[in-house]
């Protein structure tokens, strides 16, 4: 009797706490869509004041153009201004009911489109992945072998990183830093002096493109590292341990402040 006592209330425990956990998850997710659905609503009012202003501006134009009067060239150019405004608007607010439908898990897309802009703009050396928000920089590019010391050229495309994590788009996120590596051991005394295992390399570079951001006024209260060495790879490593060159890299995570 006393037993089953004790069983009911432990199960009556776990119900709660699981019951708490999924109410949490819950109202957390309501929250954030609807803080999408409110910028949803925003981009739409954008838009109506948009399309409200070209379609006066296209009246102007063809009263100008009528009379012959000068003065069409500028209000053509404010038109194609216009236009192109109003594209962006579409596209984002495309962005953004896609999102709502799929549970708001990705990224802003104000942010979004940076962040794809910028692997387009260092195209080899990063990659974004935009379902998941992160953004993956290729090791071999970022360091030289069996170092932790980011190359210039790299440093470069980390503190222009940095200008979009610093923008008003990404005020709400944080930084997650994680290195990865191959499954070749360390063998050169000199980095094993430096670096005792695969895993303490990868924290060490985790740690040295955290520092650029840190310098680059990332606030450290936004940072945090990782290291799984080679614990986590993409892909199989080569027989013989011959290694993969996608395995090594450094992903940076970007998600909301306090998870």
């Amino acid at each position: 009797m006393r037993t089953a006592k004790l069983s009911a209330i432990i199960f009556s425990c776990v119900s709660l706490f699981l019951l708490n956990g999924c109410n949490s998850q819950m109202e957390q997710l309501r929250l954030q869509n609807d803080n999408l659905s409110k910028r949803l609503n925003q981009l739409s009012a954008e838009k109506a004041a948009l399309e409200l202003e070209l379609g006066q501006l296209r009246s102007q134009l063809d009263a100008l153009s009528k009379t012959g009067e000068a003065g069409s060239l500028s209000l053509q150019e404010r038109l194609a201004a216009l236009q192109k405004a109003l594209d962006d608007k579409d596209k984002i607010i495309a962005d953004l009911q896609k999102r709502i439908l799929t549970g708001g898990t990705a990224l802003p897309p104000e942010l979004d489109n940076l962040l794809k802009e910028f692997a387009k703009a260092n195209g080899g050396l990063v990659t974004y992945d935009a379902e998941k928000g992160v953004v993956k920089f290729s090791s071999d590019l970022l360091f030289n072998k069996g170092s932790d010391e980011v190359t210039s050229s790299a440093a470069t495309a980390v503190k222009s990183l940095c200008g979009i994590m610093n923008s008003q788009e990404a005020r709400d996120f944080d930084i997650v830093v994680a290195g990865h590596t191959d499954d070749i051991p360390i063998q050169k005394p000199e980095t094993l002096k430096l670096h005792a295992s695969n895993w303490h390399l990868s924290v060490h570079r985790a740690i040295s493109v955290a520092k650029i951001m840190e310098s680059s006024s990332i606030d450290p209260l936004r940072l945090s590292v990782r290291g799984f060495g080679e614990f986590r790879p993409v892909v199989p490593n080569a027989p013989n341990k011959g290694g993969a060159e996608q395995n090594r890299r450094v992903e940076i995570y970007i998600v909301r402040k306090g998870m």
